[in-house]
């Protein structure tokens, strides 16, 4: 296991510790905790990415982790922060929509991925994508900070962070709804049919779908047929 994907257990580790921090109420500054907690977890996220890019360390494990640590991280303080904390949820009942509509985005795009895997083809990252994460990181800790910074509601701190979830849920539906709009031919049956098409969000922003190849074949070569003998044409 190299070090990327020692980043990336760690932050699936600190899942729990986020969740924990949140609930006790014993803790001083509980929100301010867990509100750290989420933000060094969501710093490896970038960390990891840009030592295995940076030292050619990306290996298969470390793919199939990344986007579920991510996936796992944003999804469950979402869902902790609706509920009741401290007299009221960190984030209003009306705030639900929003959480259910990044939930179901993640879970499409993921089912979605899984269809292009099955047929050969990796969904690489676009920037809507990117963009995406870091509103909803950013959501996430202002709304954590301000239940304890002032804890009063529609706080100056408490509406930024609603204004920021409100511009990350839209961010959500258009990355989601781009994604499988430029990659719609993995819907389509038989075969991929997503060779150039961009990218999805797993990877590099600006990649094109890459299909599997057959070993020892590039990109650029034909398959050539081998002609049968003369007089066996029509046999």
């Amino acid at each position: 296991m190299n070090l990327p994907t020692k980043l990336t257990v760690l932050r699936l580790i600190m899942i729990p510790l986020f969740a924990a921090a949140f609930f006790i109420e014993a803790l001083p500054a509980r929100f301010i905790i867990s509100a750290a907690i989420f933000a060094l977890a969501a710093f490896t996220d970038y960390l990891d990415g840009h030592i295995a890019r940076k030292y050619n360390m990306v290996t298969d494990l470390g793919k199939f982790l990344d986007p579920i640590a991510d996936k796992v991280l944003v999804c469950t303080a979402l869902i902790v922060m609706l509920v009741d904390a401290g007299g009221q949820p960190v984030i209003p009942f009306y705030g639900a929509i929003a959480v259910a509509i990044i939930i179901a985005r993640e879970l499409i795009v993921s089912g979605f991925r899984m269809v292009a895997a099955s047929k050969g083809a990796v969904l690489a990252a676009d920037w809507s994508g990117k963009i995406k994460t870091f509103f909803q990181d950013i959501a996430i800790i202002v709304l954590l900070v301000g239940k304890d910074v002032m804890p009063a509601p529609y706080s100056v701190m408490n509406i930024i962070g609603l204004a920021l979830l409100g511009a990350a849920t839209l961010l959500t539906i258009y990355s989601g709804a781009e994604c499988i709009i430029k990659n719609r031919k993995v819907l389509s049956g038989g075969g991929s049919g997503c060779a150039g098409s961009t990218v999805g969000e797993a990877g590099g922003a600006g990649n094109s779908v890459k299909e599997a190849r057959p070993a020892g074949r590039t990109g650029g070569e034909t398959e050539s047929k081998a002609a049968p003998p003369k007089g066996q044409e029509n046999k």
